[in-house]
């Protein structure tokens, strides 16, 4: 099943319904990137509050996504982990340390409005280091 992606402006945001087969997650991240590029987008939110389960793959499917639109210029937000998949995760070694992650979609967007444009500044050379 397709996760929904939504464009909010120079973000977007795509909600995950469901546990992902891994075909689902390959397709996620070929449409976010096909988005990225498509919209510009400055930042994307992977909302995955409706997961109760999140096995490894899935996981690593993630902190791929979160790389491969950075080199396109996006942050990546994971917002909605529940407290017993970050639990399994941190059981398995797996962590999110070289991403963010926000509790909700509120938060995701204020910490991606509140980055975004400080790294446009300093992607432009605007930024003085202050």
């Amino acid at each position: 099943m397709p996760v929904p992606i939504l464009k909010q402006g120079n973000y977007l945001i795509a909600s995950v319904q469901s546990a992902l087969t891994d075909a689902d997650t390959e397709r996620l991240q070929d449409d976010l990137m096909t988005q990225v590029s498509r919209y510009r987008s400055h930042g994307i939110i992977v909302d995955v509050t409706a997961i109760d389960v999140m096995d490894s793959f899935a996981a690593r499917s993630l902190r791929t996504i979160a790389h491969m639109t950075r080199l396109r210029g996006a942050d990546t937000v994971i917002v909605g982990l529940q407290p017993e998949v970050a639990f399994a995760m941190v059981q398995l070694g797996l962590t999110f340390e070289d991403m963010h992650t926000a509790l909700d979609l509120e938060e995701g967007l204020a910490w991606l409005a509140h980055k975004t444009p400080a790294r446009r500044r300093q992607r432009d050379g605007r930024d003085s280091g202050r």
